[in-house]
């Protein structure tokens, strides 16, 4: 028999990464093919939008605060990865072409830079993935530098806290050096010229690689749900939405109040920042207005309509009114009336959300059976 830590493993981690890379791959070789070109670039756009709602879910929706400057840290992790990625390539152009990474790696995935070969996996695409935890990495550390100090606030004075994160990052942003494109200029740079990184300032950072195909976006995708619901169902998640019903019933059970909205903070930073890079991988120009306010909306505005603390409500959400607004296209004028028409109707008719807190499958008839048949009913 399989010892009892190799089955834990295997059902953990294994088979959701098998199952991860299996809907990576469909979506890769079966959907993208199907739907063609433009289709399949909507659908990188709704995969990001996806991982973005499903990160705010972890501090809006589980621990309930209010956070509007998610978008900065989305913002950072795709100005690090994609530097990291850019960067990396340029110093690397390939000498016998002399192709520069855009041009080298126009088609997106499947290309090396040795021999030309197609691979599964090539080397970028491995470099991407890299400079995307990295990105996630430095996000979460600056979720947990803002979130330290300010998660002791609440409400609206927590709102203006992480909004002006958002404000400062794009700010920031705007004054990086112009980016540099020709190998002996980078190769002549010194770790002085780096404090202040040379990312485009305010016309934006271009010519990333697109490493980041249909796959690998909805690999993450899956990768983060599960992640999340997990994170749902343990210790920490209870914690969580303990703080979110009732903070201090959730301190007087020896709940510790700030490390648990450091710890979804984190979280959902970090989240957050590896979206961004994925982002930047997809062959998107990214500007400092990643950072600002109307991204953040957004993404607060799938958090609400899918259902507070609802992973799959907020999944849905994220990707229906990420493809309504190309749905609606041929509306031209009459779009975006629609597409707010569409929101009212929504939030009349289900004011908490599509599914509430709860999650989709809840909702099964075969599911609340067996929940019926779990409870005891005592004399």
């Amino acid at each position: 028999m399989m010892p009892s830590a190799a089955r834990a493993l295997l059902k953990g981690v294994a088979l959701p990464v098998a199952s991860a890379l299996v809907l990576g791959l469909v979506m890769q070789f079966v959907v993208g093919p199907a739907i063609g070109a433009y289709p399949a670039s909507v659908a990188l756009q709704v995969g990001i939008s996806v991982m973005l709602a499903v990160s705010l879910n972890i501090v809006n929706g589980y621990t309930g605060q209010f956070s509007i400057g998610h978008a900065g840290f989305f913002a950072v992790g795709a100005y690090v990865g994609a530097g990291i990625s850019y960067y990396a390539a340029l110093s690397g152009i390939d000498p016998a072409s002399g192709q520069q990474p855009s041009q080298a790696l126009s088609n997106g995935a499947w290309l090396v830079w040795n021999d030309g070969q197609n691979f599964l996996f090539s080397y970028g695409e491995w470099r991407m993935i890299l400079a995307s935890i990295v990105g996630g990495c430095v996000a979460a550390g600056l979720g947990y530098i803002v979130g330290l100090p300010s998660l002791r606030l609440r409400g609206d004075y927590l709102a203006i806290v992480t909004l002006g994160f958002g404000e400062i990052t794009r700010v920031l942003l705007t004054q990086t050096k112009p980016q540099i494109f020709d190998r002996d200029e980078l190769a002549a740079t010194h770790a002085k010229d780096w404090v202040i990184p040379p990312m485009g300032g305010a016309t934006g950072f271009s010519d990333i690689p697109a490493y980041a195909s249909l796959m690998w976006v909805w690999f993450f995708v899956a990768v983060m749900i599960f992640f999340a619901y997990r994170v749902k169902q343990s210790s920490t998640g209870r914690a969580l939405l303990s703080i979110r019903e009732d903070e201090i019933a959730a301190r007087s059970m020896g709940v510790n109040i700030t490390k648990y909205k450091v710890r979804a903070f984190v979280l959902a930073a970090g989240l957050a920042g590896l979206a961004g890079s994925l982002y930047a991988h997809t062959g998107q120009v990214i500007r400092p207005q990643e950072a600002g306010f109307q991204r953040s909306f957004e993404v607060i505005i799938f958090v609400v309509l899918g259902g507070m603390g609802s992973i799959s409500g907020v999944v849905l959400a994220a990707i229906i009114l990420s493809i309504l607004p190309e749905a609606l296209r041929d509306l031209s004028e009459y779009r975006l009336i629609v597409y707010a028409l569409l929101l009212i109707l929504m939030m009349i008719v289900r004011p908490k959300g599509l599914f509430g807190v709860r999650e989709i499958w809840e909702f099964w008839p075969f599911t609340r059976a067996k929940k019926s048949e779990k409870k005891v009913i005592t004399p």
